[in-house]
């Protein structure tokens, strides 16, 4: 049976039998849960950089290169596009490159695959947005128009859709390898939306670039996520979607 990682918090200060009531702490609420993954395989804080300080050079630049996205690459159909990445954030996201017939409705084992792919990724992800806990862009530069204002602020650092996408990429580009080339460029206009949107530094899709692909590797050395895989595979290739 897959290993179950409780990433938990900060334990209560006092926690012996007995001790008064004034002095008891109630346990901090569990983190996510890793399906495949065992404590320390993937720790943010040995895999990513911090990311500059608000008031940095690289961070100044970072809040520019969004202005200067907003002004020149901010097209009506772009920015549609950006607004429909930001709602799709799972395999579907892939669908249009990967052609008519990739229908994940249709596709059970493909499913079960890009399902716990997308749970081992949030929980990645979420783990480390707590540890580095960046603010949004907007939150420093008031005058950055953006597609949804409504995320944690303190939540940017990496970019969980760019987490997501280079993830699913990763794992796509081993299904269907003859596919590999569209499904990378999708996965990086994908991130890229996150800029168009406002809602990200470079810095914070960069990270979720390395995030996704180190957690694709570390998957794959176990052999209940290989085994899912190896279930994908066999099911897209039976219905002709894996050249």
């Amino acid at each position: 049976m897959a290993c179950k990682l409780a990433i938990a918090g900060a334990l209560a200060a006092f926690t012996l039998l007995g001790a008064p009531a004034a002095l008891a702490q109630p346990a901090a609420k569990p983190g996510p849960v890793s399906k495949f993954l065992l404590p320390g395989d993937l720790d943010p804080a040995t895999i990513l950089p911090p990311p500059p300080a608000d008031d940095a050079a690289a961070a100044v630049e970072g809040r520019a290169e969004l202005h200067r996205i907003a002004a020149s690459a901010r097209t009506p159909q772009r920015l549609a596009q950006a607004k429909h990445d930001d709602e799709v954030e799972d395999v579907n996201a892939f669908a249009e490159v990967l052609g008519p017939g990739f229908d994940i409705g249709r596709l059970p084992a493909t499913a079960m695959l890009f399902a716990d792919l997308r749970h081992e990724d949030s929980v990645a992800a979420k783990r480390a947005k707590a540890f580095f806990r960046r603010e949004r862009p907007f939150h420093e530069d008031r005058t950055l128009d953006v597609c949804d204002d409504g995320h944690d602020v303190k939540n940017s650092y990496p970019s969980g859709h760019a987490t997501m996408a280079y993830a699913a990429a990763a794992v796509l580009a081993q299904l269907a390898p003859g596919k590999a080339q569209v499904v990378l460029a999708r996965a990086s206009d994908y991130a890229e939306s996150r800029l168009v949107c406002g809602v990200h530094y470079r810095a914070d899709i960069d990270a979720g670039q390395v995030l996704g692909n180190v957690l694709v590797v570390k998957l794959m050395t176990k052999p209940a996520f290989n085994a899912e895989l190896e279930a994908a595979r066999a099911e897209l290739t039976a219905a002709h979607l894996a050249p």
